[in-house]
């Protein structure tokens, strides 16, 4: 078997997950819709369950915040940049990041699923690969570290004395939603790197947890090789570094022009570009595993 093969399997659908005749994004949709909507409520019936493992992920992911406020406790400043002026960078990364891996952190899996040859399985059914595979065993529970940044976002904007504009208004959803669909562009294309390299996850992970954990800190305290290379190479300076200096009327690393703060968006869907072609030229490449 080959992804190359037929999207479709000739002959009846299975009754109740029909699909219609429509674009392949708004099938897609659809179908992510329906397998999440079923492991929610497969997460449910274990309220009591879901409440502590939520609140778990939550005190986990709150020591990353901790640590800096430990740091605090000795220095009055980090890199030049104050508690609350961090807050604000680690707040937008955290919360962005949070969004990507509640939505699309399961295709880190994929790796595994070609290996063991399950994912197969997910070749022959009428419904988008990617679909599937961000959709398989969608946990709820991660919504625990949306929670935790936006508290520390919540406690940024608070302390914080910023001269708003409309601009630095609207720049603050801006950043979450552009900066969420740049770490799932980098979840996609790890996860088509995987079709390749099956044990690539960790891989992947540098890039998605280490790199969220890199915008947590002002890059005043990183050497300019490695701003470069997160500017330039894997463009996650976008996602907060770049927006949130701006909000804060920093200057930019690098000599970097004012400008460049309004390209996020741009940023991000050159970024699914090359992840779409990333994805489909892997699939494509697939062979069955014949188990």
């Amino acid at each position: 078997m080959t992804a190359a093969g037929p999207d479709r399997v000739p002959g009846p659908e299975p009754e109740g997950f029909a699909f219609e005749e429509r674009p392949r994004l708004l099938e897609g949709v659809r179908a992510y819709g329906l397998i999440v909507a079923m492991w929610v409520r497969s997460t449910m019936t274990y309220r009591a369950s879901f409440v502590m493992t939520t609140l778990g992920n939550l005190a986990a992911t709150a020591f990353d915040f901790v640590a800096i406020l430990l740091m605090f406790t000795h220095v009055d400043a980090l890199g030049g940049y104050t508690l609350p002026e961090i807050a604000l960078l680690y707040g937008v990364s955290a919360t962005a990041f949070g969004l990507t891996d509640l939505l699309l952190g399961s295709v880190d899996r994929l790796g595994r699923r070609v290996r063991d040859g399950t994912l197969d399985t997910l070749l022959v059914r009428p419904v988008p690969v990617l679909a599937q595979v961000a959709a398989d065993r969608f946990a709820l529970r991660r919504a625990g570290r949306i929670i935790q940044g936006l508290a520390v976002l919540g406690y940024a904007l608070l302390t914080l004395d910023i001269a708003w504009t409309p601009l630095k208004v609207v720049m603050l959803p801006l950043m979450v939603v552009t900066g969420a669909a740049v770490f799932g562009a980098v979840f996609v294309g790890g996860a088509a790197f995987q079709f390749v390299a099956q044990d690539a996850s960790e891989v992947q992970s540098s890039f998605t947890y280490g790199g969220t954990t890199l915008l947590q800190y002002p890059p005043t305290i990183f050497a300019k090789d490695l701003v470069r290379g997160v500017t330039f190479v894997v463009p996650l300076a976008f996602v907060s570094w770049l927006p949130a200096l701006y909000v804060l009327g920093r200057e930019y690393p690098l000599d970097l022009p004012q400008w460049v703060a309004f390209l996020p968006p741009v940023v991000a869907a050159g970024c699914w570009a090359l992840a779409g072609l990333a994805w489909r030229a892997g699939l494509r490449a697939y062979r069955s595993t014949g188990s």
